[in-house]
């Protein structure tokens, strides 16, 4: 049984999401997953509307509930981009390719502060039909849906 965290603002929970909460669960082995919801302050320095906080968390405790099996978890409201991670033990961190300098970061701080490094666990991008990585910005550009079908197709 490991410690897993993972973290994000997930605005629109799209399979690159779903792939990075499954591999924190799969990890976790009946341990513990914490997962790291950006708070309405984070999230709003974006340059798009992203919904509010209890929107977010309301989808992701609904999409939890359908790949979990009584695992222990909690989701932890995030003021900043390390969460508990300086201050808590974990085995694994669980990250995108956009999210790996962050989980860098954090075992930089915890290095500086005598404290274990966290096995960075890094999840490649889930590709949509155009071979592009599914993100949520290219969700609300309105370019894919949540499971990277183009929602129109380019002139040729």
């Amino acid at each position: 049984m490991a410690r897993v965290v993972v973290g994000g603002t997930f605005e629109c929970l799209h399979d690159g999401h779903k792939k990075l909460l499954k591999k924190a669960f799969e990890l976790a082995e009946n341990g513990e997953v914490d997962i790291g919801l950006t708070s309405d302050e984070m999230a709003n320095k974006r340059p798009r509307n992203v919904p509010d906080y209890e929107t977010r968390k309301e989808r992701l405790l609904e999409y939890i509930d359908k790949i979990t099996k009584g695992q222990e978890y909690t989701i932890i409201e995030l003021n900043d981009p390390y969460g508990k991670t300086l201050v808590q033990n974990y085995d694994y961190i669980v990250v995108s390719p956009e999210t790996y300098p962050v989980a860098l970061k954090i075992n930089k701080l915890r290095n500086e502060k005598s404290m274990k490094e966290i096995k960075v666990i890094k999840v490649e991008y889930v590709l949509a039909d155009d071979k592009k990585p599914i993100s949520s910005t290219r969700i609300a550009r309105g370019e894919i849906d949540i499971h990277g079908h183009l929602k129109f197709h380019p002139e040729t």
